[in-house]
């Protein structure tokens, strides 16, 4: 996989953020679950991703979840899970199939009120099919995995590779920031008991110490 045309990234920062991509990825076998759940992000391509997921028939309504966006304040005013829901709904999900979570500003939160809505709906669930930005799986899996764990979970993003997500995106800071800040998450939050812990290999926390060094710091908690 090579850089896209007019990176901002040099050859090393572009090998050490492919290492923080592919790790993030897990890898799972699509398969039906009771609801599909999209996390709010700063990418569109996870509502599209869920919406696809539904007319694809693995999950049979979809809960979008977050309130307005940390790092593009600007790009979703109405906050995250109005904006996909109304993506979603122009790509063909109808709007009885949705529930809307307007009020999460993380990803614990994500899942936890999203859980609590969906009781709240009399829905029992079983399996939850996670939508995320495909550098975030592991995060959001390891989050999932500590506040509501008797759920099966499957992992999905968009089917794409971080030169075509950098130029779909258009901002590379901006995605190499949110992977340094995921990795450190993944990381730190089970000391924090926020997450389940996950193996980090050392190639994997070089690359995210080089990248930061750097200066792609700006989503690092303190």
């Amino acid at each position: 996989m090579v850089r896209p045309p007019g990176s901002t990234l040099t050859a090393e920062q572009w090998n050490d953020a492919l290492l923080l991509w592919h790790y993030q990825q897990m890898g799972h076998t699509l398969r039906p679950c009771t609801v599909a759940i999209g996390l709010g992000t700063h990418d569109l391509g996870v509502a599209a991703e869920a919406a696809n997921l539904y007319l694809r028939s693995f999950a049979p309504r979809i809960v979008f979840t977050g309130g307005r966006n940390a790092s593009r304040p600007d790009a979703f005013p109405r906050g995250e899970a109005t904006h996909f829901a109304e993506h979603a709904i122009a790509l063909g999900v109808p709007e009885s199939a949705i529930l809307c979570e307007p009020n999460a500003r993380n990803t614990g939160e994500n899942i936890t009120f999203s859980r609590d809505l969906l009781m709240d709906e009399g829905v029992e669930v079983r399996s939850v099919l996670l939508v995320s930005t495909p550098y975030m799986e592991r995060r959001a899996y390891a989050t999932c995995r500590k506040v509501w764990p008797e759920v099966d979970i499957v992992c999905a993003s968009t089917r794409q590779g971080l030169s075509a997500y950098l130029v779909a995106v258009g901002d590379d800071r901006l995605v190499v920031d949110s992977m340094v800040g995921d990795v450190q998450r993944v990381i730190e939050y089970p000391k924090r008991g926020f997450a389940e812990t996950q193996d980090v290999p050392e190639e994997v926390r070089d690359a995210y110490q080089r990248l930061a060094t750097d200066g792609f710091n700006s989503r690092l908690i303190g």
